[in-house]
């Protein structure tokens, strides 16, 4: 079982690094097994299509964001996570740097467009994300009600999001994260003067 999980985690990464260096396009079964060092039929043997390769990648990804997280979040302690969470997923932490991963997220953002699992396990993930963000900006800042700081969790995983496609797809510089960063705690602030318990649609998050 060991060597077949060893296999499969192969698999996951030389799928993670053909959509690193060369794209969406790259990603079929005879060149996976060549970065894999495989065939093409026992790359098939570990999974059968395409979609499971890629979910199988998302839960990769997320996995590495999940132990810097919970190391960072340990030494950071209550009330400071928020600041942890905010320098790390900006790249603005030397000693825990973000996973270098953007184009590969390009790429499961593109086939999420017409494989429904991936996009639901995307929408999870980056859920999850959110509920988190929403409950530390609690924590740091208890008078923003439990709207306002879902509605910030949304703008933090958006205004993330779109910080590094400017700079891993577009060649902007990385030194952007501390403006992005800076944007975020201007709109936290800005909920903080004017926290309302607002019932408007649309709902934080809805889908």
């Amino acid at each position: 079982m060991a060597a077949e999980d060893d296999k499969r985690e192969a698999i996951v990464r030389s799928a993670f690094g053909l959509l690193m260096r060369d794209g969406p396009a790259a990603l079929t079964f005879e060149r996976l097994g060549a970065e894999a060092g495989m065939s093409r039929q026992l790359v098939r043997y570990y999974f059968q299509d395409l979609e499971s390769l890629l979910i199988a990648l998302c839960d990769h990804l997320a996995g590495l964001y999940r132990s810097q997280l919970v190391s960072g979040a340990a030494e950071a302690g209550i009330g400071e996570r928020l600041d942890f969470f905010l320098d790390f997923y900006f790249g603005l932490r030397d000693d825990r740097p973000k996973p270098k991963d953007d184009q590969a997220y390009d790429a499961l953002f593109a086939y999420a467009a017409g494989h429904k699992p991936v996009r639901e396990r995307l929408a999870s993930q980056y859920g999850l994300l959110g509920q988190v963000v929403s409950h530390e900006i609690q924590v740091s800042f208890p008078e923003i009600p439990d709207r306002d700081a879902q509605e910030l969790s949304y703008l933090f995983v958006c205004l993330m999001y779109g910080h590094w496609k400017m700079v891993a797809s577009l060649g902007h510089a990385e030194e952007h994260g501390a403006l992005a960063r800076e944007a975020m705690i201007r709109l936290i602030e800005s909920y903080r003067a004017a926290a309302s318990e607002r019932t408007s649609d649309p709902l934080p998050w809805a889908r």
